[in-house]
C-alpha cells in the first residue's frame, strides 16, 4: 500500500504542510526539520503522487518535443540542448518522432495536449500554423524549432537556411565547379526548399554554372545512396562535378555510392558538401565539408522562448531567433 503524506508527517512529528514545504520549498524550512522529514521519507519509502500535484496545478512539468527524424543526429543534439535548459527550469522533455509524417505529428500533438504538458516545441512537417494556433488558444504554449512561421505568429528558433544554401553552393563555385547538383527532399520541407533557393541564387550569380535537382523522399543515408547511384547512372559527360546535399545524412549516402563505384574520386571528380555538420561528417572516410548549425543552442534557446511564452500567456510577445550558419571546409571539397 502506498505511504501517505500524513504518515510521513506523523513519523517526523511535523504538520502535513511542513512535509509539503520540504518537498516543494525546502528553503522555507529549518535545516534540521528538512533532515527529519527526509529521513522519514527514506524510512517509509514514500513516493509523492506527482500526477495529483500536476492535476491541481493544471500543467505538468514536462515539455513535449516533436522532431522530424529522431534518427538524425542534428535532432538528437537539439534535444540535448532542450533537455539542458529544461532541467535548469525544473522541467523534463518528452520526445516524439513525427518521421516526416503529418498524421504522426498530429498524434503527438494530441497526446501532449491531453497530458497537459507545460508547452510544446515542434519542427512541423508542413505549414501547420492553424493546428498549432488551436493548441495555443487552448492554453498550451508552442514554439517552432528549425523553422520560422511565415507570418511570424509564433515564437521560433531557426537557422538562416537560404544563407546556408548560398554559402554551400558559393563554396563549390569558388572551387572551380560549374555543374552542380542539389540532392534533397521532400520538397514539402521548408528547410529543403530554403537551402535549394540559396543554392540557386549563388549559381545564378556565376556565369556558365548550372544546378540540377535530384529530389529524394527523405533526408536519409539510404536516399542519399540512391541519389548517388542515379548520378553514377548518367553518362560521364553529364555527371555533376559537385553535389550539395540538403543534410549530412544524404551527403554520407552519396559518398558511399560514389566510393563503392571504384571509379569516382571525391573530391577529384565530384566535390561534395552537406548540411548540419553532425559528428559523423568529420569521421567519414572522406571528411565531409558541411554547413554547421548550432544544434544544441537551437534546442536550449527554444526552451528559453517557451518559458517566456508560458509566463506571458495570451499577451506574450512572439520572438524569432535566427542563427547564422557556418561553412566548415574539409577534404570532400578539397579543403
Amino acid at each position: 500500500m502506498a505511504v501517505s503524506v500524513r504518515e510521513v508527517a506523523a513519523l517526523a512529528k511535523v504538520s502535513v504542510g511542513t512535509v509539503s514545504n520540504v518537498m516543494n520549498r525546502p528553503d522555507k524550512v529549518a535545516p534540521d526539520t528538512v533532515e527529519r522529514v527526509q529521513a522519514a521519507i527514506r524510512q517509509l519509502g514514500f513516493v509523492r503522487n506527482d500526477a495529483a500535484r500536476q492535476l491541481r496545478a493544471g500543467r505538468s512539468r514536462s515539455i513535449g518535443l516533436v522532431v522530424l527524424d529522431v534518427g538524425n543526429p542534428f535532432f538528437t543534439d537539439l534535444a540535448r540542448g532542450a533537455e539542458k535548459r529544461a532541467a535548469e527550469a525544473g522541467l523534463t522533455v518528452l520526445l516524439g518522432n513525427s518521421d516526416d509524417d503529418v498524421q504522426r505529428e498530429n498524434a503527438y500533438l494530441d497526446l501532449f495536449e491531453e497530458q497537459r504538458v507545460f508547452g510544446i516545441l515542434v519542427s512541423p512537417v508542413d505549414d501547420a500554423n492553424e493546428r498549432l494556433a488551436g493548441l495555443r488558444e487552448r492554453g498550451t504554449a508552442t514554439v517552432l524549432i528549425d523553422r520560422e512561421a511565415g507570418d511570424r505568429s509564433f515564437s521560433s528558433v531557426s537557422v538562416d537556411d537560404p544563407a546556408g544554401g548560398f554559402a554551400a553552393a558559393k563554396h563549390l563555385l569558388e572551387r572551380g565547379r560549374r555543374r552542380l547538383a542539389f540532392v534533397g527532399g521532400p520538397a514539402s520541407l521548408r528547410q529543403v526548399t530554403d537551402r535549394l533557393a540559396g543554392a540557386r541564387r549563388a549559381v545564378a550569380e556565376q556565369a556558365g554554372a548550372s544546378l540540377d535537382v535530384i529530389e529524394t523522399t527523405a533526408l536519409s543515408v539510404l536516399e542519399g545512396r540512391r541519389a548517388g547511384e542515379a548520378i553514377l547512372a548518367k553518362p560521364r559527360a553529364e555527371r555533376p562535378d559537385a553535389v550539395f546535399a540538403a543534410n549530412d545524412l544524404l551527403a554520407l549516402g552519396v559518398l558511399q555510392a560514389l566510393n563503392m563505384s571504384g571509379g569516382i574520386q571525391v573530391p577529384g571528380d565530384i566535390a561534395l558538401i552537406g548540411y548540419d555538420d553532425i559528428a559523423f561528417a568529420a569521421a567519414a572516410v572522406v571528411p565531409l565539408s558541411s554547413i554547421r548549425q548550432p544544434s544544441e543552442l537551437i534546442g536550449y534557446t527554444a526552451v528559453d522562448l517557451l518559458l517566456r511564452e508560458a509566463a506571458g500567456g495570451a499577451a506574450a510577445e512572439h520572438e524569432q531567433v535566427v542563427f547564422q550558419p557556418e561553412l566548415v571546409v574539409r577534404a570532400s571539397t578539397g579543403g
